[in-house]
């Protein structure tokens, strides 16, 4: 048979895994795909001392914070633990008021019976990874329907969980890789005693702010420390006075010797999605209607949020975590969209399928099974295109716009769960159970901003999406309430036993499911919910499932000399590449340090992202940076590599040729946002904070010696010097 294709330039462009900077590697496949690349790039260890299920590997010392959210390290062998700023920004916050501002000023704990002690916070170590895509596929077959197809996966991957976990007390997960083509079993050990150890103010950990954020030059401190306690047998357990501090199987060393340029990096952690494999047809419908949905909507929420936090230094605290959530990803995908028309990915994933296609047509047994699979894809986006916009505008205006909506359908989600139980005292158990979840709410609520939100959610909403596609509680406003969110909301607010804490607890005491679904605000949110989930309602989806799988799977035999790497979904994976500078622009060159004096050059004390702590100050113009500098005497803040990253990897840590830490990964870099869906070797790169850096804030700055001295730090002896033959002494006779 004749082979038709040439690799075009395209598909390296997406695919190329002969380039070390890109590919989020499963740990498991290390030694059969990357060992030895990583190895010619300067790798000092085996592929076993990195993952390995019989003995301690640096996996070890690698753990997963709230199921996947960030990622994080431990740093001693007291169960010390490293990540970003931000990944504890909510439980930084949940300690804060206006009498103790740990945002503002800071958090250190100078003996361990001050740390405190994090509600609904866990971090997961790794057990194993097993691959079971023949036990998960056996009962299937090409001739099910996707419904069927799903229920057999369903029903193969419970039973495999259920095996898993019989005799232990483990954490199991089946996960598909390849769009249904490959499954794998993840074990985890899961502990929920964590205790916040130490924090930054928010003028070092989020130094720069929104303006900063996803640039390059960074000069941002983005780290914090946690404790994992375990109880006397090391054994995961609930908070008690009695736990202790974990005794890790590995906790990572802290290298002394920073990063020059070219020096092999390597990063472990949890990335939390791509969409690598992502056709054109969703590269169109993302810069034509997703992507400037989510951003026109979350705008207005942000400046909605911050006329209130202005003028309030309480609103501010109790807001500023869900502000830099919102913010985050509003500024996401405006550098998305111009990556993705700078880098014309549109036009080079069409030229790829257009190759697929040509490939797949070449022989009758691949004409006959992959042949549709582009047209699949194709009338799913066709049949979403009318209605993506209304999908966006439900979930981000509608079901998580303002809190009350939110808060309120999982507590109706919780509450006819509850209702719905025979037993009067498991019943009641189950309601005094809720208490938490309404203590933590109204915790962080301030009813005034909320009101302003659901309003201005609600007007944008009525403004932009027709008529025919509304939820039926701006139906209502349309009918009863003149038109006018205002009219509504003022009601709701009024009326509504849902936005006051004690009404709630006196209702949750004494249940009525009549006056529950009477409320305005259970009326509200369960709308926007039905609103929401109705968009997943789609005729097309059985065909879109399919045609990814089968072009996936297509793709991964025409191009059989090539190494694949599946799209990142929360499970353990290890990144490599080079610390190096780029070229953003024509003229432009960025270096792959920053130091202490782009600090200072960056601070505005008008201006509260910039702003910066006296002490701070004084200590870089007295250049008083104890042993942290580098050989030239500098004080290096953040670095760059060419590591390929995304959200989930925050708090990750960046390790050397020997496997030790020089780094904490917290973003990527503006030019390549796009990196999601094609990663651009020449402008990707990954922003993270040097070690040193970290280590000079605990040491110098907030004067936690007591952490210090519980570290490992090495550092990597010069090589000996080279001595030419005729300098060498003539040997002496005897």
């Amino acid at each position: 048979m004749k082979k038709l294709l040439t690799i075009t330039a395209a598909m390296l462009f997406l695919f190329n895994a002969a380039k070390a900077d890109e590919g989020m590697w499963l740990m498991h496949m290390l030694k059969r795909i990357n060992e030895a690349e990583m190895q010619n790039l300067g790798l000092n260890l085996s592929a076993e001392e990195i993952y390995d299920i019989n003995n301690a590997s640096l996996k070890d010392a690698i753990v997963r914070l709230n199921g996947g959210m960030c990622t994080a390290e431990v740093i001693s062998s007291e169960g010390l633990v490293l990540t970003n700023h931000h990944c504890a920004y909510g439980a930084i916050q949940s300690f804060s008021a206006p009498e103790h501002d740990y945002l503002t000023d800071g958090f250190w704990a100078f003996s361990k019976d001050q740390e405190m002690h994090i509600e609904d916070f866990e971090v997961s170590f790794l057990v194993r990874i097993d691959d079971v895509t023949k036990q998960v596929l056996a009962n299937v077959n090409d001739n099910m329907s996707e419904d069927e197809r799903a229920q057999a996966v369903a029903a193969a991957s419970k039973t495999i969980r259920e095996e898993a976990s019989k005799d232990n007390d483990y954490d199991v997960e089946v996960k598909e890789f390849f769009y249904g083509n490959e499954y794998y079993l993840f074990v985890y050990n899961t502990y929920k005693d964590i205790r916040l150890v130490g924090a930054p103010p928010e003028s070092v950990g989020k130094y720069g702010g929104d303006t900063d954020n996803w640039m390059w030059p960074r000069h941002t401190g983005d780290f914090s420390l946690l404790r994992i306690y375990a109880d006397k047998e090391n054994q995961p357990a609930t908070f008690s006075e009695e736990n202790v501090p974990l005794s890790p199987k590995r906790h990572l060393k802290v290298s002394m010797d920073g990063v020059a340029a070219d020096d092999f990096t390597m990063i472990m952690g949890y990335p939390g999605s791509t969409d690598r494999f992502l056709s054109s047809y969703g590269v169109q419908q993302a810069l034509d209607t997703y992507n400037p949905s989510v951003v026109e909507v979350r705008d207005l929420k942000l400046k909605t949020m911050k006329k209130h936090m202005d003028e309030d230094k309480g609103i501010r605290i109790k807001y500023a975590s869900k502000y830099a959530s919102t913010a985050n990803y509003w500024k996401y995908y405006i550098g998305q969209s111009k990556g993705l028309k700078r880098l014309d990915v549109y036009g080079k994933k069409k030229a790829l399928e257009e190759d697929f296609m040509k490939w797949a047509n070449a022989a009758p047994e691949r004409k006959e099974k992959y042949g549709d699979a582009i047209g699949m894809i194709a009338d799913y986006y066709k049949s979403t295109d009318a209605t993506v916009k209304s999908n966006v505008y439900s979930l981000e205006a509608g079901l998580i716009g303002a809190d009350i909506t939110l808060f309120t359908f999982r507590l109706n989600r919780l509450l006819e769960r509850t209702m719905s139980i025979e037993d009067e005292a498991e019943r009641k158990a189950a309601l005094e159970g809720m208490t938490p979840m309404v203590e933590d709410f109204f915790k962080d609520y301030d009813m005034a901003t909320d009101k302003d939100v659901l309003v201005n959610m609600m007007k944008i909403y009525m403004k932009n999406i027709d008529k025919d596609q509304h939820p039926s509680v701006l139906q209502l406003i349309g009918d009863k309430y003149k038109n006018s969110p205002e009219r509504f909301a003022d009601k709701m607010y009024a009326k509504s036993f849902l936005v006051d804490k004690q009404r709630l607890m006196d209702f949750l005491a004494d249940p009525n499911m009549k006056k529950w679904n009477k409320d305005l605000a259970v009326i509200n949110a369960k709308s926007m919910a039905n609103k929401y989930f109705e968009s997943f309602a789609n005729p097309d989806q059985a065909k879109f499932d399919k045609g990814y799988r089968l072009f996936v799977d297509g793709l991964r035999k025409m191009m059989a000399d090539k190494a694949f790497y599946p799209d990142a979904n929360s499970t353990m994976r290890l990144t490599y590449g080079t610390v190096g500078d780029y070229y953003p622009a024509d003229a432009v060159h960025y270096d792959f340090i920053t130091t202490a004096n782009g600090i200072l050059e960056k601070y505005d004390p008008k201006n509260p992202e910039f702003v910066l702590p006296e002490r701070l100050i004084e200590l870089i113009d007295d250049e008083d940076f104890g042993q942290w500098t580098d050989e030239n005497g500098e004080l290096v803040v953040c670095f760059i590599s060419n590591n390929d990253i995304t959200g989930g990897n925050s708090g990750s840590p960046v390790l050397n040729a020997n496997g030790d830490l020089i780094g904490l990964a917290f973003d990527g870099n503006w030019e390549a946002m796009s990196g999601d869906i094609a990663f651009e070797p020449e402008l990707q790169r990954t922003i993270s904070v040097d070690i040193r850096y970290v280590m000079f804030i605990i040491d110098k700055y907030a004067g936690a010696t007591n952490l210090i001295e519980e570290i490992d730090f090495v550092r990597t002896p010069p090589p000996a010097p080279v001595v030419e033959e005729e300098e060498m002494e003539a040997p002496v006779e005897k």
